[in-house]
């Protein structure tokens, strides 16, 4: 199959070959280290005018994290920084929940796009900041799952009832992705799937987004395990997840979120042994929630670096980061511990698995 003519982050391929690439970690748990109050999320300490347009707004804001891109724009661009000085090499977009359908439990749906091309443009300017020739940094234009899902019922006494259907998707990842695409995005990444048929709408409206615009961009694919029954919440084990986004033949496929890495291992080994001609990405939580935790999450630096080490030397990986609860000293030990192994070359399924057989 002839290969995919990228018209930005052409080289992107060929550092996956080469080495191990990083992805910064969580967003959410860094904003939660600011302690905004709730007129800091209107604005307060940022933009005057940014304030003066959200002071008065009829609804609670403050836990609507890409409403600061446009309030406190001075929050984002410093967490971004962090990630890229501990060394990560993609910066995802502070829009996971900038799309329409999750706007408008804010009643905030009409701003989607601005939080789209406000959030892209200040990783933008983060990563051109700090890349070299011997390290570019790339933005990540992050579309999220939504908190609405069109395979499964939200009415246990009515399974065929949905909130969210497939052309309300599509239309709200459509506007989404044009503007992270025009807001300077590198690649873009589909991320935290739970619903398979959400992430179909996804990437049929990014596909929408690169005929529109004439751009094509580098695409990552990121699934969640919800629990140990080692399937996605609407069902589907890893491989037949793999099955149903392969088409859009991303540049790399995996996994994120959910379980922590111990006990994302096997699906990660699953997936790696699937996806054969294609990268595979790992970016975990930092284990299992605990509200007793500075993170809300229990793993340290050094043991979720340890755990993605090991993925690494059993030839599983081509990019790590982290997830919820990890921090930018997560992200750095990440970096040394898997700097020094090579990247899971295409077409390899990992000691572990040539072992097996």
């Amino acid at each position: 199959m002839k290969p995919l003519a990228y018209t930005r982050a052409r080289e992107l391929p060929d550092v996956l070959r080469r080495r191990i690439a990083i992805l910064d970690g969580a967003m959410g748990t860094m904003i939660q280290r600011f302690k905004l109050s709730e007129m800091q999320y209107r604005g307060e300490g940022g933009p005057a005018e940014a304030l003066a347009r959200f002071r008065d707004f009829p609804r609670d804001l403050k836990g609507n994290n890409e409403l600061l891109s446009l309030t406190r724009p001075d929050v984002i661009s410093a967490i971004h920084e962090k990630y890229l000085a501990a060394g990560a090499d993609l910066i995802e977009t502070n829009t996971f929940g900038a799309t329409r359908i999750a706007q408008s439990d804010y009643d905030m749906a009409g701003l989607a796009r601005e939080m789209n091309l406000a959030s892209a443009r200040l990783a933008r300017a983060a990563c051109d900041q700090f890349s070299t020739p011997d390290q570019p940094r790339y933005v990540a234009g992050a579309l999220g799952p939504t908190p609405r899902t069109a395979s499964i019922s939200p009415d246990v006494n009515d399974p065929g009832a949905r909130n969210v259907d497939f052309e309300e998707l599509r239309a709200s990842y459509f506007e989404q992705t044009v503007a992270l695409i025009e807001g300077g995005s590198d690649v873009l990444l589909v991320e935290t799937i739970f619903d398979t048929l959400n992430a179909k709408a996804a990437l049929f409206a990014v596909e929408e987004a690169f005929d529109a615009t004439g751009e094509r961009l580098p695409m990552l694919i990121s699934g969640t395990v919800t629990d140990a029954s080692g399937r996605i919440l609407s069902g589907q084990t890893v491989t037949a997840f793999w099955h149903s986004v392969r088409h859009a033949r991303p540049l790399a496929v995996g996994l994120n979120c959910a379980l922590g890495a111990t006990l994302m291992r096997p699906y990660i080994q699953e997936l790696a042994k699937v996806a054969l001609d294609t990268f595979i990405s790992c970016y975990p939580n930092a284990g299992l929630p605990n509200p007793m935790s500075d993170t809300g999450f229990d793993e340290t630096p050094d043991v979720t670096s340890r755990l993605l080490h090991e993925f690494a030397a059993e030839g599983l990986v081509n990019i790590v980061g982290g997830c919820c609860g990890t921090t930018p000293e997560h992200i750095g030990a990440i970096r040394q511990a898997v700097v020094p192994v090579p990247a899971r070359p295409l077409g390899a399924v990992g000691p572990f698995y040539r072992e097996a057989a």
